[in-house]
């Protein structure tokens, strides 16, 4: 089925094109959350919700703008990303390390760690301390600069201050 003639049946709602779009799109969808949220169950209810919302938005998709799974993974990307920013979430996400995050991302995937082979660990060490704690709370806990500061009580402009050090730092140890 082509895209616009899909479009034109979902604005209708037509339910035979909503089976078609799960049933051509979902494990691809489903995928993207898991890869964000790492918990399958969390990862079901999302790809529900992306759904309910491509049901319920697709008057909003434009084609002009992009193609229609484009579109669609950009808001299972962002249900994904709320999800695990909400308070539940960063309640159990925050109390692991990033050995404890590689270790369940391992386990779902069902691979060995991904980390050791890109030599992410070995380059995660040259940073100081403080560079890592920043770093570590953004990229693998979920928070923002802004709760990061609140939370651990660091001036805002101290967190942004050491997360770009640290950046500047991986990108010379990363890129050659």
């Amino acid at each position: 089925m082509e895209q616009d003639q899909l479009v034109k049946l979902l604005r209708k709602k037509d339910k035979a094109a909503l089976s078609f779009l799960y049933d051509h799109y979902s494990g691809a969808i489903y995928g993207i959350i898991q890869r964000i949220v790492l918990q399958e169950e969390v990862a079901e209810e999302v790809l529900q919700d992306a759904y309910l919302r491509y049901w319920n938005k697709i008057e909003h998709f434009d084609p002009e703008k992009g193609r229609l799974f484009t579109w669609m993974v950009r808001i299972a990307r962002n249900l994904a990303l709320d999800k695990l920013r909400s308070k539940g979430m960063k309640q159990s996400n925050k109390s692991e390390s990033i050995t404890d995050h590689v270790s369940i991302l391992d386990k779902q995937l069902h691979t060995k760690s991904v980390t050791d082979p890109i030599g992410l660990d070995e380059v995660l060490k040259e940073l100081s301390d403080d560079q890592l704690f920043v770093v570590e709370k953004l990229y693998f806990r979920g928070y923002t600069q802004s709760e990061l500061a609140k939370e651990y009580n660091i001036p805002l402009g101290t967190v942004k201050t050491r997360l770009r050090a640290a950046m500047v730092k991986l990108r010379k140890l990363i890129v050659p």
